[in-house]
């Protein structure tokens, strides 16, 4: 059997229940893990990492480990599906997961990603609001408007340092738990992925 080639990326950006619950939507994407984004501290003498963590005690970012098949997938097409349910104009948090520990960020291991996370972050950092429709005709992202009109991105962009995986009881919680409510609007996602 041939092995398949694999690489990972980190995301995070609100609950990381519900970003692993989207990534495992994805075609090309051959496992998720939740887990703790480059902790201050050693997590696993913690105790209860997750409270540890969502505490502020011990200063990480909640996030999700994707792993996947860049011939099937690639960073861009990743990073289009975070902020189709992430907001990247949002400080610490979505939906009610608020602090910093829920902040939007994508990190990296592989030094070859970081061009292409930068390009995509420069977008994302630069792209402007429509201008107010008139009566005469539309126009958006207008080259004249000024940097008035530009609204500030908080998204983090890094180099992975570190990632402890979350508990069992952490992993694959949406799927475990479908009554549980979420901010993601999960029929709009799916008409999203179809196109």
């Amino acid at each position: 059997m041939k092995a398949v080639y694999t690489k990972n990326i980190y995301f995070s950006g609100g609950d990381f229940h519900e970003l692993q619950a989207v990534f495992e939507l994805l075609p090309g994407i051959s496992s998720t893990c939740t887990g703790y984004i480059n902790p201050a501290a050693a997590l696993t003498g913690a105790g209860d990492a997750y409270e540890a963590v969502a505490s502020g005690q011990i200063p990480a970012v909640m996030g999700v480990e994707v792993t996947y098949d860049p011939k099937k997938m690639d960073l861009s097409m990743l990073m289009d599906v975070l902020f189709a349910v992430v907001d990247p104009h949002l400080p610490d948090g979505q939906g009610p997961a608020r602090g910093r520990m829920y902040r939007a960020g994508v990190w990296y291991v592989d030094e070859e990603d970081r061009p292409q996370l930068e390009l995509y972050m420069h977008f994302l950092a630069n792209r402007g609001r429509a201008t107010a429709m008139t009566t005469g005709q539309l126009t958006l992202n207008d080259p004249r408007s000024g940097q008035t009109d530009t609204r500030p991105c908080y998204v983090q962009a890094a180099r992975l340092v570190c990632f402890e995986s979350a508990s069992e009881q952490h992993q694959h919680y949406v799927q475990k738990h479908p009554q549980q409510v979420t901010f993601i609007d999960w029929q709009r996602l799916k008409r999203y992925l179809e196109f």
